[in-house]
């Protein structure tokens, strides 16, 4: 993984907003309608291509493909894998709860099946894995882009959005989603990009999964997913993966959110070199100040987020550079990369969060944002 070693590096978190005739069919696709599998096939390889296409323009270093052929960033699986055809449960955000009359205003939006897994987990569709690799190496290839990354589910992100049905233990069920995932962190790999691992489990967990521990009881929980987590990725230099730590991304209360200062040193102990975190959200964007107190380990890297993705705000330059500075003197330029709270297409849907052409604009500032930065800490 390339390091800020004379500028200011830029990436995002993966996921960006589908062009909205994609986005049809992969809601058709996620509610099982017939589908013209060519038709969408073609989409999704042009899509990679835009999306490259507009990271490379708006200027950001290390882009993706935008997870432009997946439902969801995480619910994809149940396309790709047996075992996940249970009843769908869907929960209201427990921040929420706190406000009955803010939930009873809120409008309904389309939402992404989230079915229980009630049976055995095996491959039955390698091939969606291999075209997505296949989508995003054509595109790369008429782009300047510095490096590339690829994103997957970790097993506990999974395993909080598709409940266990099937397997006698959550334990057991996480076990199983390692031992099967391993060869899509490895494909990913051998293909030759950088693989970002999705840990919401890790942070949004806490308040939306397991609500009724305590902050302790959840860390055990959270230790337990990285324990499962590094299985999966042993195969992999640490060099070669990125984690991305999330706390929902979603605009609400957040007032529930576990405190960075209390599970980072348990983050930093999962395989991955680099780890993406919020960093511009009204709920985060003070924890920065966490690394006067945190040392950073010798063998990591942070992404924080400098662009909040549930906003279409867009963030000015000079902003983005004090966010960008007061990290890089804390743990070191050299070991800051610009990025993302989270996505900015987290689910394939007809409705979008930040418009798709302020997305490129709020990553064209934050190139700018970079640059400045850099004048500042490189001189």
């Amino acid at each position: 993984m390339k390091r800020s070693t004379d500028r200011i590096l830029t990436t995002h978190t993966g996921s960006l907003p589908r062009p909205m005739d994609l986005a049809t069919m992969l809601e058709a696709l996620d509610s099982g309608e017939p589908l013209n599998q060519d038709a969408f096939k073609t989409r999704v390889r042009e899509a990679v291509v835009e999306a490259v296409g507009n990271q490379v323009e708006s200027r950001v270093d290390v882009v993706s493909d935008g997870e432009q052929g997946k439902v969801g960033y995480s619910t994809y699986v149940r396309h790709r894998l047996t075992g996940f055809e249970g009843e769908s449960s869907v929960s209201v955000l427990s921040d929420w709860t706190d406000f009955p009359a803010a939930i009873a205003r809120q409008p309904q939006r389309s939402t992404v099946m989230r079915p229980a897994c009630d049976g055995p987990i095996e491959w039955k569709d390698k091939e969606q894995l291999q075209t997505d690799i296949s989508n995003f190496k054509a595109a790369l290839s008429a782009s300047d882009a510095t490096e590339a990354f690829m994103t997957a589910a970790s097993p506990g992100v999974v395993a909080h959005f598709m409940l266990n049905r099937y397997y006698p233990s959550r334990e057991a069920y996480l076990a199983r989603l390692a031992e099967v995932m391993k060869e899509e962190y490895n494909a990913i790999h051998q293909a030759g990009f950088l693989l970002q691992v999705d840990c919401p489990d890790l942070a949004m967990g806490r308040h939306l999964r397991f609500p009724d521990l305590s902050n302790q009881e959840f860390l055990k929980v959270a230790e337990a997913n990285i324990e499962v987590l590094n299985h999966a990725l042993a195969d992999i230099p640490p060099d070669r993966i990125r984690l991305h730590l999330c706390w929902g991304n979603y605009e609400g209360p957040h007032h529930r959110d576990i405190p960075m200062e209390d599970i980072i040193g348990i983050v930093f102990k999962a395989r991955p070199q680099a780890v993406s975190f919020e960093g511009a959200n009204p709920r985060h964007e003070h924890e920065w100040e966490v690394f006067k107190d945190v040392k950073l380990p010798d063998d990591k890297i942070i992404i924080p987020g400098v662009l909040d993705s549930t906003t279409n705000y867009i963030e000015h330059p000079r902003l983005i550079a004090q966010r960008i500075v007061r990290y890089a003197e804390l743990v070191g330029k050299e070991n800051v990369i610009a990025g993302s709270d989270c996505g900015f297409g987290t689910f394939g849907r007809t409705s979008y969060t930040v418009e798709p052409e302020i997305v490129w604009a709020k990553l064209r500032a934050m190139s700018e944002g970079a640059q400045l930065a850099s004048k500042q800490l490189w001189g």
